[in-house]
């Protein structure tokens, strides 16, 4: 163990803490020298431990490990030799005393880390960062949590609407693996947190898309005031000075329906049930400004500079695309929830391909005996807003993306 390891001492003992007792074994692997990684100085990834920074206004000077251990393996009556034999063997690489070590260390942190709660400490964040980025949505609303883990910000109002709809889909064996793993909700100084599946974490410099489904990503709670309002008509005119007509230019205002419906127009939202929001292609950063991708050519270009070329994943994303389809048809869970603003997270590598349905803040269980087929125009009151019609656009439009030869491609 080098020194830089044992520097981390902390960082294992708040992981250790928020999963539980049986953790730390798995955690063993990942437990490396952050100091001694090779880090870009191009790297632009977000750095996570600016997050918790603001939560911690007077820093605590953690206790010594070493002492603490010592005191440890005094109590657990450990010869000294003993407890020296089980360090050095972890200099080595784990397993090659052949399971004969208790790893004395490790283990007493586990131990301990039962009486703590924690999130994933700076050191452990840091360890982190150049493997882990946000891709959309906003910046301070996600933070990895430990490996293979990530906190997002509670949202959906008084009612915790994200955090039930992943319980209910994670209890729902048709529809568990559409969605991000869900874990557990979280309270940490006085905020609340959902613990999911970092989509990012066994991909290797990968490519990603998020993609806006539907055709409507405002809830009909939010366009019911029919008053007409200024802000919202110079906000109208600030994107399009053109865009009001004669009436609204006279009076200076328009209504939040009228305001929703012209920024939904400004995208491809409207015409193809789906908008592209950000997206990453290998060895580049993210490109977060793609929200007015709009024409029919726009959306295919984008999605081919995604594909890279590749036809093998194009037929795998087709796959996994249908049988999302496919699983959203047949539920009856579905058929009785308005679902708006949610995404798809799209991610490849030269490995594995994955896709997910993600974000629920805007879930919600329509009026009894109502039922929506997510296919049909939305007016006021039906509930519909379009998520499988752009399920189906999106498939139609990588399915008619032509790949070139392998010829052209070399």
């Amino acid at each position: 163990m080098c020194v830089n390891q044992i520097a981390m001492v902390p960082a294992v003992v708040n992981f250790v803490a928020s999963k539980g007792k049986d953790t730390y074994s798995g955690f063993i692997s990942e437990f490396a020298c952050f100091k001694c990684r090779g880090f870009s100085n191009g790297d632009k990834d977000i750095e996570v431990t600016d997050i918790w920074k603001s939560r911690h206004p007077k820093p605590v000077r953690a206790e010594s490990p070493h002492n603490a251990f010592k005191r440890w393996r005094k109590s657990a009556g450990l010869k000294l030799s003993e407890s020296k034999s089980a360090i050095n063997g972890s200099r080595l690489a784990v397993g090659d005393r052949g399971g004969e070590e208790d790893m004395s260390l490790l283990k007493f942190l586990a131990i301990n880390a039962l009486d703590l709660s924690a999130p994933a400490s700076d050191v452990l964040l840091k360890s982190r960062s150049s493997n882990w980025f946000q891709l959309s949505g906003h910046p301070d609303s996600l933070a990895p949590a430990g490996p293979g883990t990530v906190w997002k910000k509670r949202s959906g109002g008084v009612d915790d609407t994200e955090r039930v709809v992943y319980e209910e889909l994670s209890d729902d064996p048709l529809l568990c693996d559409i969605i991000p793993k869900y874990y557990r909700e979280v309270d940490y100084q006085g905020e609340k947190f959902i613990e999911l599946q970092d989509l990012l974490h066994g991909f290797q410099d990968p490519y990603v898309i998020d993609i806006k489904m539907g055709t409507r990503t405002f809830l009909e709670s939010e366009v019911k005031k029919t008053s007409a309002r200024s802000d919202l008509y110079q906000k109208m005119i600030a994107i399009d000075p053109k865009a009001p007509n004669e009436e609204e230019r006279n009076n200076k205002a328009v209504t939040k329906l009228r305001y929703m419906q012209f920024r939904e127009l400004q995208s491809s939202t409207c015409s193809h049930g789906f908008r592209i929001e950000a997206m990453k292609c290998r060895g580049s950063p993210p490109v977060t400004d793609l929200k007015k991708v709009k024409s029919s050519q726009e959306v295919m270009n984008t999605l081919d500079m995604f594909l890279g070329g590749r036809e093998d994943v194009r037929q795998r994303l087709l796959k996994r695309l249908c049988e999302i389809r496919t699983k959203i048809e047949q539920s009856d869970y579905f058929k009785t929830r308005e679902v708006v603003g949610s995404s798809l997270f799209i991610i490849y590598d030269d490995n594995k391909v994955g896709i997910w349905l993600i974000d629920f803040a805007k879930t919600n269980k329509l009026p009894h005996g109502m039922t929506v087929d997510h296919r049909r125009p939305w007016v006021q009151g039906n509930h519909e807003e379009g998520l499988l019609f752009g399920l189906d656009r999106l498939i139609s439009v990588i399915e008619s993306i032509k790949m070139p030869s392998s010829e052209k491609r070399k």
